[in-house]
């Protein structure tokens, strides 16, 4: 009515009032009368937006790849904002320009030319495995800039979505991938293939070591054997020997046992023929004759044995001589003969 309206703003709106060109009030969720034939209005949205990007890159290969991402910014500055962009609102509260589109055209516009020289530089398989690379250089790239800079924003953040080839490269790297993935697979089948042969041979070697332990064993339990038996028989040698020794030494005694009883018996024989001598020395000269009767004289039959004796020296001067067998009968009775 007569020009004169009432405006309400939220709290997330930062509006600045603008008078005959200067600003009559300022301020985040006001509420004021103005009259529109002299008033100007600005409103900036003060709460954080984000901003969705897709861009097109060439690679160092030159393979075409898609960059899909959002960055997250707050207006942190609207006097600042408001002296590079317009966004003042018509009667009816809508944006008399499309400055906020300008304003995320900035931004979008220095987040791609702070990564091109980087995409341009790698190639395709590693532009796909760069996402946190891009990440950090768009945020940088944001950060330091001075066209940003003058917008008075702040950028929260960057996250990068997707890093795409095209679909025709997308199905070769992954034939090429899935060609590599069965190597890789032939690879370790022929890793664990060569490990259990590595492994067997390993175990024969081992059985064949722990043979050759046992047989070096039984050989040295064979030469001990051989050196206990060589041992025994040595021992068993200086056994005979020191018996054999003790028989000689026993012999030897008994040899001179012997010997000093020879000369013992010899001695006492001596003795005994020089007494038997001295004994017989007197009958020496005597006749054996008269020996023979004194010897037998108890004994008839002596003296009879003698005069036969005597008859048989003289018997060519004997002419007949006739023997009884009375005489026979008496000699050869022992009772009869005594008597």
């Amino acid at each position: 009515m007569f020009g004169i309206k009432h405006i309400k703003f939220d709290s997330m709106t930062y509006v600045f009032h603008f008078k005959n060109g200067n600003i009559k009030r300022e301020g985040r969720g006001l509420s004021f009368f103005y009259y529109t034939p002299n008033s100007s209005i600005v409103v900036i949205p003060m709460g954080s937006n984000d901003l969705p990007f897709i861009f097109q890159e060439a690679t160092k290969d030159y393979q075409s790849i898609s960059i899909q991402g959002q960055i997250s910014y707050k207006i942190a500055d609207p006097q600042m904002l408001s002296n590079v962009l317009d966004f003042t609102i018509d009667d009816d509260g809508k944006y008399k320009k499309n400055d906020i589109e300008k304003l995320n055209q900035r931004i979008i516009n220095k987040a791609q030319t702070s990564i091109s020289s980087y995409i341009n530089g790698i190639g395709l398989k590693e532009a796909l495995c760069s996402a946190m690379e891009i990440e950090k250089r768009i945020l940088n790239g944001l950060k330091s800039s001075p066209s940003i800079s003058m917008l008075g924003i702040d950028i929260l953040g960057v996250n990068i979505l997707a890093v795409k080839a095209t679909p025709e490269m997308a199905k070769a790297l992954e034939t090429e991938t899935r060609e590599l993935l069965q190597q890789d697979a032939d690879r370790a089948i022929y890793e664990r293939r060569n490990f259990a042969v590595e492994q067997e041979r390993i175990i024969r070697e081992s059985e064949l070591n722990t043979e050759i332990a046992i047989e070096e064993k039984q050989k040295q339990i064979e030469q001990k054997r051989m050196e206990s038996e060589v041992q025994r028989v040595e021992n068993s040698r200086k056994i005979r020997e020191m018996n054999v020794a003790a028989d000689i030494a026993v012999e030897n005694q008994r040899k001179e046992l012997i010997d000093q009883k020879t000369a013992n018996d010899k001695k006492e024989a001596e003795v005994e023929g020089y007494q038997i001598e001295v004994k017989l020395r007197p009958y020496k000269e005597m006749d054996w004759r008269a020996l023979s009767a004194l010897t037998g004289r108890t004994d008839p039959r002596n003296n009879i044995a003698l005069a036969f004796g005597l008859l048989a020296e003289n018997a060519n001067k004997i002419g007949t001589l006739n023997i009884t067998p009375d005489l026979l009968e008496t000699l050869m009775d022992t009772k009869k003969a005594t008597r």
